[in-house]
């Protein structure tokens, strides 16, 4: 290589490395500020699973109750095309009874089981009275002004329509946030209703990264607004790390060095995106990695 080609090679890395770093650092120089329609510090996944029975309107009540900024929810859809709160399509765990959601109708649904084990949680167990499950329709009309994330747990377009319907007819593009880990579903709910802010899923997770750590991403578009990701190292607190393999503890150390960047978390938050991380039921707000709160 001549002279002359490696000078201008080393002035072309180095102006993309400087140029990324810039841009890194000050996003909005190249990409508008997301609009926040609403803040969420404090975030009752399933509603507050760890404190009264999951997805029931008592766990919802006494999440708002005590001061949550949103309720997260799970959603299905019945064989009579009714939107239901729930987390698990198939409802031998919460019910007891081995049926799917999908091949009842709405007035079919068994009831809770009257204790529920906590999924995300150790040794743990939530109970209450209210057993029923309820529809996506009354979550929204007994907490018209809560932000609501929806997590679309089955890739069903009809499920997708349905609640984009009920979003609108409630009037709560500015305060819902829905999604999936999964990419296609995410992708369903942008093309069915852009209105509503999206979360980031776990291709476009991976994918960020991938262009974090190449220098790429402040010079990509961003759509979605909700970055959530778990914190690998809560692992070894909520599971039994002395059951782990080294194998398997290295893995979480690799996946903490990987995904707490707070490099990333700065770049993103400038870029309007909330970020939230999570360990299933356990999830944090950040911003500049301070922790803010944190809810069963």
């Amino acid at each position: 290589m001549s002279s002359t080609a490696a000078y201008y090679l080393l002035s072309t890395l180095g102006g993309y490395l400087v140029t990324s770093f810039l841009l890194l650092k000050y996003p909005t120089l190249l990409h508008q500020r997301k609009k926040q329609r609403f803040l969420s510090k404090h975030i009752s996944h399933r509603g507050g699973a760890g404190e009264n029975l999951e997805n029931t309107m008592a766990a919802f009540q006494h999440a708002v109750t005590i001061g949550t900024d949103m309720l997260e929810l799970d959603c299905h859809i019945t064989k009579d095309e009714q939107v239901v709160v729930s987390h698990d399509e198939n409802l031998k765990r919460s019910t007891g009874v081995n049926v799917n959601i999908s091949d009842l109708k709405y007035c079919e649904l068994p009831p809770y089981l009257g204790k529920l084990d906590v999924t995300f949680q150790r040794a743990c167990q939530c109970e209450g009275k209210d057993n029923r499950i309820p529809l996506l329709k009354e979550v929204f009309e007994a907490f018209p002004n809560t932000p609501i994330n929806i997590d679309i747990k089955v890739n069903n377009s009809v499920l997708i329509k349905k609640v984009s319907e009920l979003v609108k007819q409630y009037r709560r593009e500015h305060i819902t946030v829905w999604g999936n880990a999964n990419y296609e579903i995410v992708g369903k709910c942008y093309k069915e209703n852009s209105d509503i802010p999206i979360l980031f899923s776990v291709q476009r997770v991976l994918l960020i990264l991938g262009l974090f750590f190449t220098g790429l991403l402040p010079f990509v578009p961003i759509r979605e607004q909700f970055f959530e990701i778990p914190m690998p190292s809560i692992i070894l607190k909520l599971k039994e790390p002395h059951k782990m393999s080294r194998s398997q503890k290295f893995l979480i150390w690799l996946s903490d060095i990987l995904l707490m960047r707070k490099a990333l978390f700065d770049h993103l938050t400038a870029r309007g995106i909330q970020l939230h991380l999570s360990w299933w039921g356990k999830m944090l707000w950040k911003e500049s990695l301070e922790i803010i709160d944190v809810v069963t």
